[in-house]
């Protein structure tokens, strides 16, 4: 009898466990994406290292289009024609960047959006 109450019992644990509803918000909550007050070196030259740079560096840019991203004199030339923001938005007529790979996450792109509205400052 006494193996029938312990059987039932822990039978009963499994079913009650297994009926907690985790609430997803409370788990992870939402983080918030700071925009303001952007640097180029602090801000976005660390996006574009773990995002561009593989194929648009100094050394790897001239084999891939010749789109270089590395260094400002070359980064604000394709910020102001559009190219930048329209290939990381993966907009209508732009090579959606990066290349084979995912896109960008909202915060990254929000952070270059921001970057660029703010005048692209080379700070």
């Amino acid at each position: 009898m006494e193996r029938l109450t312990i059987k039932v019992m822990l039978m009963g644990m499994v079913v009650m466990s297994s009926c907690y509803y985790d609430v997803a918000e409370e788990l992870y909550p939402p983080t918030t994406c700071v925009t303001d007050n952007m640097s180029l070196q602090s801000n976005i030259v660390p996006i574009l290292e773990r995002n561009c740079y593989v194929c648009h560096s100094v050394t790897d840019g001239p084999n891939n289009g010749n789109v270089i991203l590395e260094g400002y004199t070359q980064l604000i030339k394709y910020v102001d024609n559009g190219q930048l923001v329209g290939a990381i938005n993966h907009e209508s007529g732009f090579s959606f960047m990066p290349k084979n790979a995912a896109k960008l996450g909202d915060c990254d792109i929000s952070k270059i959006e921001h970057w660029v509205l703010d005048g692209a400052p080379n700070n």
